[in-house]
Parts: structure tokens; sequence; C-alpha cells
């Protein structure tokens, strides 16, 4: 996140609200970089929705409309599969196509 009137320096601080700010995404105030703090699992939650702003250091106030951004979690395959009626038994003839 960066505000075209922040010059570098060090007159606005970038805040952050909505699902998860604080515990699991934190924003640099002076940067204005967002990061996760924690591995994000999409069968915990799919997604989540920040709000970010820019505002000025001395009088509080915003520099711009707040940021609405929505980060979508994407699924890999971190759980083992299970074959809980097993066992199985399978057959491939010869020369079968791939």
């Amino acid at each position: 996140l960066h505000s075209d009137l922040d010059k570098g320096e060090g007159t606005v601080k970038y805040t952050l609200s909505g699902d998860g700010a604080g515990t699991v995404f934190t924003i640099d105030e002076t940067t204005g970089d967002i990061h996760a703090i924690r591995s994000l699992d999409r069968e915990e939650k799919p997604f989540y929705t920040l709000r970010a702003q820019a505002v000025d250091i001395e009088t509080r106030k915003p520099l711009e409309p707040e940021s609405e951004f929505i980060i979508k979690v994407q699924d890999i395959n971190d759980n083992e599969p299970k074959f809980l009626d097993g066992p199985y038994v399978a057959s491939v003839p010869e020369m079968s196509p791939v």
C-alpha cells in the first residue's frame, strides 16, 4: 500500500483494519507494506476482507479514501490422502494407454 502523497518524509502513517488485521496480517505503519504473520489455510478461511488507509501522522486525518481489498487464499494439497474403508484392490491391463 502506498499513497501518492507520501514523499518519504515520515508524515504519513498507514493503518490496517478488517478480518485478521493485527492477528493474521500486519502493516508497516511507515512504508505501507502488508505481511501475513502466520500461515494461511483455505480450509480455515477462504478469504479475508481488509481495509487500509493513509493518514497524516500529525493531524490523524485521512489523506485518501479508505481502500478495501480481498485476499483470496489459494488451496494447496496439504493433507495426506486417507483411505478409510480399505484395503483396496485395482489392476491395470498390460499395454494400457497412459
